[in-house]
């Protein structure tokens, strides 16, 4: 099969023909039909994660149709169209019988722990625990986010932030978690200040429900900005960038007693961040990570999907084939397109010599 892979940390992919995943007992093996190109992955490809081996295919958000099942596999069978959280729980330790499987003690990952969906084929680990069955009317490309980006925001917004209607919230970075996080915390009836360096970004923020925006490259004062247009401060604040900066100025924002949500991954030298701690304790300030979203928290989110209240598809910037992927990945970071960049496999996938073998 064809597949994008990188042997070393920050030096550029390249398409190579490498060997079919097998399906691992209680797994499956999924064929790609779609998967986005995240900063997640971007993170990975520059050494950012201490759980990929070299070589690696990255990918970890993508819907595609189960190809193969393994032994033991129960749920599921060859044909279904299925989406999966981009952690994969072991549904045996304390956390997944917690029912919190989005951080278990043994989870996977495709495109970190194993090859992942930058190929035809990715294999998946404990499928009746993970797999998600997509609605028949669902297409592939927007079905594609939700395994990462549009999920992850759903449990900040709703479950960890805990949003309610009329609540002012603001969201710094309006990539594709920051417009998702804008998108669901609008559908709660919400109003959501959206705050970037990017003018077309924060155009669309508007057009995902964003009452106001603020752009951070030319504002003056950027958290009076937001405690100003949210008559206060924000009841929750989240930062979907993963910047110190960001992350200070998120907190900065909230009224007393509110909420910040960190979601954007702070990596490598940034890992470590100060944090205003003196507003915490005056304010009573919460402070909450979020990372990913459990498979059986998926109906509600499908629900509001399938309603039209949510309408993932409006945050797809552009579909690229495979090889376009190569330059969407490394580019990330200088990117300004707006919206969400999704590889599609309908499209001819060029040749290649190199033959690897999976790290499944």
């Amino acid at each position: 099969m064809k597949a994008v892979v990188y042997e070393a940390f920050g030096e550029r992919p390249h398409i190579a023909d490498v060997a079919m995943p097998a399906a691992p007992a209680g797994g499956v093996v999924i064929k790609v039909k779609a998967t986005g190109v995240c900063l997640s992955d971007w993170h990975g490809w520059k050494g950012h994660d201490k759980d990929i081996s070299l070589p690696h295919v990255p990918g970890h958000e993508f819907a595609g149709a189960v190809h193969a099942v393994g032994d033991g596999v129960a749920q599921f069978r060859v044909g279904d169209r299925v989406t999966v959280p981009f952690v994969a729980g072991c549904g045996r330790c304390e956390q997944c019988e917690s029912g919190n499987q989005q951080v278990c003690d043994n989870q996977s990952q495709p495109g970190f722990t194993h090859w992942g969906s930058f190929a035809e084929y990715v294999a998946v680990d404990y499928a009746d625990t993970n797999l998600v069955l997509l609605p028949d009317d669902m297409e592939d490309v927007a079905a594609a986010s939700l395994g990462c980006r549009f999920a992850t925001s759903f449990r900040a917004v709703v479950d960890q932030g805990r949003v309610g209607e009329n609540d002012w919230v603001a969201v710094y970075g309006c990539g594709g978690v920051g417009l998702s996080a804008i998108m669901i915390a609008s559908a709660l009836g919400a109003k959501v200040v959206a705050v970037d360096i990017n003018g077309a970004a924060l155009e669309l923020a508007r057009e995902c429900g964003a009452v106001a925006t603020v752009n951070a490259d030319v504002v003056h004062g950027v958290v009076e900005t937001v405690r100003e247009a949210t008559r206060g401060g924000a009841h929750v604040s989240i930062d979907a960038l993963g910047k110190p900066s960001t992350l200070r100025q998120s907190v900065r924002s909230l009224r007393k007693r509110g909420r910040h949500v960190q979601v954007g991954l702070l990596a490598g030298d940034k890992s470590s961040p100060r944090v205003p701690m003196d507003i915490v304790v005056a304010n009573e300030l919460e402070i909450v990570g979020s990372h990913g979203m459990q498979a059986h928290r998926y109906g509600e989110m499908l629900a509001m999907i399938e309603s039209g209240r949510l309408q993932p598809q409006k945050l797809i910037g552009r579909t690229i084939t495979l090889e376009e992927s190569i330059g969407a990945l490394v580019g990330m970071r200088r990117s300004v397109e707006p919206g969400v960049a999704v590889v599609v496999f309908d499209e001819v996938i060029g040749n290649s010599n190199t033959e690897l073998n999976p790290a499944v």
